[in-house]
C-alpha cells in the first residue's frame, strides 16, 4: 500500500519540482507564506495523499494574493504545525 501511495504522489510532486526549478526562478519570489505554496503543496501531498493534499494546496494558493498579509501557514499534521502550536502555547 505504501509503495502505491508513493507512486501516486510521485507525478504531482515531480510537476511541482519542475515548477520550482524552471518557472519559479523566472517569476521571482511571490509567495506571502512560509512555507512557500509549492513547498506546502509537496508536504501536503506527502502527508495527506494526492487528493486531500492537492485540495489543501489549492486552498492555500487561493489565499496567496496581495490582499492577504501571509505569514506562517503550516500544513495540517506537519511538524511545523506542531512546533508553531507549541510556541503559541508557550507565549500565552
Amino acid at each position: 500500500m505504501a509503495k502505491i501511495k508513493q507512486a501516486l504522489q510521485a507525478i504531482p510532486i515531480a510537476l511541482i519540482r519542475v515548477y520550482q526549478l524552471v518557472i519559479s526562478p523566472i517569476l521571482g519570489p511571490r509567495c506571502r507564506f512560509y512555507p512557500t505554496c509549492s513547498h506546502y503543496a509537496i508536504e501536503a501531498i506527502r502527508i495527506h495523499g494526492v487528493l486531500k493534499g492537492s485540495a489543501l494546496a489549492a486552498k492555500r494558493i487561493v489565499k496567496c494574493h496581495p490582499g492577504n498579509p501571509g505569514g506562517i501557514d503550516p500544513v495540517p499534521g506537519s511538524q511545523l504545525e506542531a512546533e508553531t502550536q507549541q510556541r503559541q502555547k508557550e507565549t500565552k
